[in-house]
């Protein structure tokens, strides 16, 4: 994998994104969101995802002049429409429409309905927390996961995700799906004709395997069994139920259901720090339990203990400097949409960097 100047390819995907009609301005949160989940280290849900939204923008399956509706207003609580928009552009104008009622009321929440898939939920996470706000956020996803006991794909993976700022320089970033392992590993195992871990996927006949293939064709497990179950169930009673989006296998695959939307649900819930303390003061006691928590003593061989987010950030931080890790696969797709949209890739890996993994 080689390595590309950050900078470079937030233009380039922005280019590619307004040439197929989505808005300058919301291309460049398209490109930027992208972008950041392959800053973190997440390329799952980075740029490598791009042509499947393009493709669906093609189809008509995606709205890229999409409006958000506000179908319901009560005090600090939003029932939002995405109109069938991208993702990650409905969520940020849900977000800019909950930051001054977070702000007047101390907590704000939204639920959006007829969305997409909208990348890495701490992508959101983090830009509130850099506000001084903490989201809790949490969407359903395409059907992958089954209910404890059955092999029939019901849930997405349903992830759900907050983030905490912090003085240490990084941001405490909890996002997790409910599956054992997120989808797009095993996508990427696929793509690269690699096994899967036994444990992490069925078959379709309910059989456990290490064959990626088959592994989509089945359904990923729950993590931590029951456990996880229910977690996948929160977050589709809050994202789907809540916000009137499809509901467990009612939700459209964003890469089978090439003949219809997915209608996505999102929810958020945004909390203003200084509603409940000084921002000052919680920094200093988030900042005195990570003192803490790195303290405590360690196991045989472990030189550090890490909190949540503190990885992925020095890995920004490293891709930042290097480049942006991308596959050749990627990079290819990009030059094949540029050819057909008339944009001039000029996308140039940085010289000598060569990466194996991101």
């Amino acid at each position: 994998m080689k390595r590309y100047p950050q900078r470079q390819l937030e233009q380039l995907v922005t280019k590619i994104a307004g040439r197929i009609g989505v808005p300058l301005n919301d291309a460049a949160v398209l490109a930027e969101s992208l972008i950041d989940a392959d800053l973190q280290g997440t390329s799952t849900h980075g740029v490598s995802r791009l042509n499947i939204y393009l493709q669906r923008i093609e189809k008509g399956l995606i709205n890229p002049n999409a409006q958000l509706c506000i179908r319901r207003a009560t005090g600090s609580v939003l029932a939002l429409d995405g109109s069938n928009g991208l993702g990650q552009v409905q969520a940020r104008k849900a977000l800019n429409l909950l930051q001054p009622l977070g702000k007047k009321h101390g907590v704000a929440a939204a639920t959006i309905c007829n969305s997409q898939h909208f990348g890495t939920l701490s992508y959101f996470c983090n830009l509130m927390a850099a506000e001084g706000f903490i989201l809790l956020a949490m969407t359903n996803c395409e059907p992958a996961m089954p209910p404890e006991g059955s092999y029939e794909a019901f849930f997405g993976t349903n992830p759900l995700a907050a983030s905490f700022p912090t003085g240490k320089g990084f941001t405490i970033k909890i996002d997790l799906a409910t599956s054992i392992v997120a989808r797009g590993n095993i996508i990427s195992a696929q793509r690269n004709s690699a096994p899967i871990p036994l444990g992490w996927a069925l078959d379709s006949q309910g059989e456990p395997t290490t064959n990626a293939e088959q592994a989509l064709l089945g359904t990923v497990l729950t993590m931590a069994g029951h456990k996880g179950y229910a977690l996948a169930l929160l977050v589709e009673l809050f994202s789907g139920v809540l916000s009137t989006a499809a509901v467990g296998s009612d939700v459209g695959s964003m890469y089978k259901n090439l003949d219809r939307p997915q209608n996505v649900g999102h929810f958020f819930c945004l909390l203003d720090i200084e509603a409940f303390l000084d921002l000052s003061t919680f920094i200093q006691q988030v900042d005195e339990m990570i003192d803490r928590i790195k303290a405590c003593k360690k196991r045989p061989g472990v030189k550090e203990i890490f909190v949540p987010g503190e990885r992925s950030s020095r890995r920004a931080q490293i891709n930042r400097d290097q480049g942006i890790p991308l596959s050749a696969e990627t990079v290819l797709e990009l030059q094949q949409w540029c050819d057909r949209l008339g944009v001039f890739f000029d996308l140039a890996a940085v010289p000598g960097e060569l990466c194996l993994t991101s």
